[in-house]
């Protein structure tokens, strides 16, 4: 057995709490800093953390190495499960050149960059976010970008930026689900609060994009179809998740925030020719202006439809009972892990949801796909092997991070950063969203990070008599703007638009609005602590 002991240093929470740090800085500094490989800064990251697992905590090497293990399967399944999946739909629709159709279609709804910015990034990522989530949307719309002829390096900043607001109710709620699991709070309170702080974010964010699309001129002659897509997009996500469904608020905001954006008559004003060729920098693709058949054009949106469809069955309750009676838990070998209050870990289990994971169900979307598209099951599944060849790297991202996330995790360190950070007293507030922000940093998952530190947020809550459902809540509203700096994210973008080896170029774009959009969320949270913005929370 191993108890996890929280100031192994010295005795001294704040001395260890820097020897925690070091392998999520290592992680940062390797990308962002010496501009190494994503994979290779989160092997190097997992390696320090097991140093510091093994050498400053006392964690045995057995469990060190068996929790490591259990973080990489994670990472596998379900992670990389749904991302292999969603990707596999797309390669499909690809290789039938019904994605073709599909960005012609959208091409054809406004000429003007900005816009189309907003409907693939914005609505569109989201849509995709909500199904599948895991570096899909960013994959997925960044390629699209490219097509519609933006530089591949705008391209994948606007995907990045645009994957924030819709994080936190993504793949189906899977992160809310999850911090109320390990929290114990209600799923319902928890997304309430949640889906009180997000849509914030979803006012700002397509101003941001336009800008980021075209600078002041860009929010000068955009700003008012921004600002309509962005308030339908918080309204819709406000009212589902508080009176509906966490689980399909994603699924409303993004088609409310698509409805609004077409509704407004700036949407249909071509853009001039000195807009185009600013901002279209890239090689616009010559087949944009081919007609298309309707009977083709609903055979491109089928893909996204049938997973819309089959994730709406597996919310009715009885197809949901149904799907989790699949579900098989086990005891995690090798592992036998208590914490300071001796109490074993949820860690010590590991859940395997073989059917109602996102991933299955992507999976069973993209069976139909094959058939509604006409691809051979024998192309279906050489599709499928080249999709885990082409993610090959980002599969070693994922699983070293989220092995490196474990380790962290079980064997204290995690623990002891949280309550070096709930020490802060009054400030707890403010600091809440930046270890969720910190936790999705370096995981690439806002899911991973809400079972990282989502306990401990309302225990230090509790101690500080703050709001334990606005703590848990600030911990995955926060995280939500890690999601762009993500080492998984900026792999996939770099991947997906031609750019590999370039993650640290990416970063340094993005950083900045990662960063001054979490001071944003800091302070709502600040607000909703205290009477300021208290009458917000239900």
């Amino acid at each position: 057995m191993y108890v996890q002991e929280l100031e192994p240093v010295a005795d001294s929470l704040g001395l260890s709490a820097l020897v925690a740090a070091l392998p999520l800085v290592i992680v940062l500094v390797l990308l962002g800093g010496v501009r190494m490989k994503a994979h290779l800064a989160g092997l190097a990251g997992l390696l320090a953390a097991a140093l510091v697992a093994c050498l400053a905590y006392g964690m045995p090497v057995g469990q060190t190495l068996s929790s490591a293990a259990q973080g990489a399967v994670f990472g596998l399944f379900p992670i990389l499960w749904i991302v292999v999946n969603a990707l596999w739909v797309y390669r499909m629709t690809v290789r039938t050149r019904h994605f073709d159709i599909l960005r012609r279609s959208f091409g054809r709804l406004s000429d003007d960059p900005r816009i189309q910015a907003l409907v693939v990034a914005f609505c569109f990522g989201a849509l995709l976010e909500a199904l599948a989530g895991f570096g899909a949307p960013v994959a997925i719309c960044s390629v699209m970008l490219v097509a519609l002829g933006f530089d591949p390096v705008r391209a994948a900043v606007v995907a990045l930026v645009a994957n924030t607001a819709p994080v936190a109710f993504g793949a189906m709620g899977t992160p809310v689900v999850t911090l109320a699991q390990v929290t114990g709070l209600p799923l319902d309170s928890v997304a309430s609060v949640v889906g009180r702080q997000t849509p914030l974010l979803a006012l700002v964010v397509p101003l941001v994009l336009v800008g980021l699309v075209d600078g002041r001129r860009g929010l000068r002659e955009t700003w008012l179809p921004a600002l309509v897509c962005g308030v339908a997009f918080a309204a819709a996500q406000f009212a589902v998740s508080n009176y509906l469904s966490a689980q399909l608020a994603d699924i409303a905001a993004s088609l409310a925030g698509a409805a609004a954006l077409v509704a407004v008559p700036r949407t249909r004003v071509p853009a001039t020719e000195s807009v185009r060729a600013s901002v279209l920098t890239g090689t616009r693709s010559e087949d944009l202006d081919e007609p298309d058949p309707r009977r083709e054009v609903l055979r491109a949106y089928a893909p996204y439809a049938l997973i819309v469809v089959i994730f709406s069955v597996a919310q009715i309750p009885v197809v949901k009972d149904w799907l989790a009676g699949a579900t098989r838990t086990y005891d995690w070998p090798f592992l036998d892990v208590v914490g300071p209050d001796g109490r074993p870990v949820g860690g010590n289990v590991f859940t395997w949801p073989i059917v109602a994971t996102g991933g299955t169900l992507v999976l069973i979307a993209g069976l139909c796909t094959a058939v509604v598209l006409g691809v051979h099951a024998r192309v279906a599944v050489r599709e499928w092997l080249a999709t885990v060849h082409e993610l090959r790297f980002a599969i070693l991202t994922v699983t070293s991070v989220l092995a490196l996330a474990y380790v962290m995790n079980l064997s204290g360190q995690a623990a002891t950063i949280g309550r070096f950070v709930a020490a802060a007293g009054a400030g707890l507030a403010f600091l809440s969203p930046v270890l969720g922000w910190f936790g999705v940093a370096v995981s690439g998952s806002d899911t991973s990070a809400n079972a990282l530190f989502g306990a401990l947020q309302v225990s230090a809550a509790k101690e500080s008599g703050l709001s334990p459902e606005l703590l848990a809540a600030a911990n995955s509203s926060g995280g939500v703007l890690g999601k762009m700096i993500s080492p998984q994210n900026l792999t996939i973008a770099c991947a997906s638009v031609g750019l590999a080896g370039r993650e640290g170029d990416l970063l340094r774009k993005v950083l900045p609005w990662s960063l001054g959009l979490l001071l944003v969320m800091c302070l709502i949270v600040v607000g909703q602590s205290s009477p300021v913005l208290s009458w917000m929370l239900p």
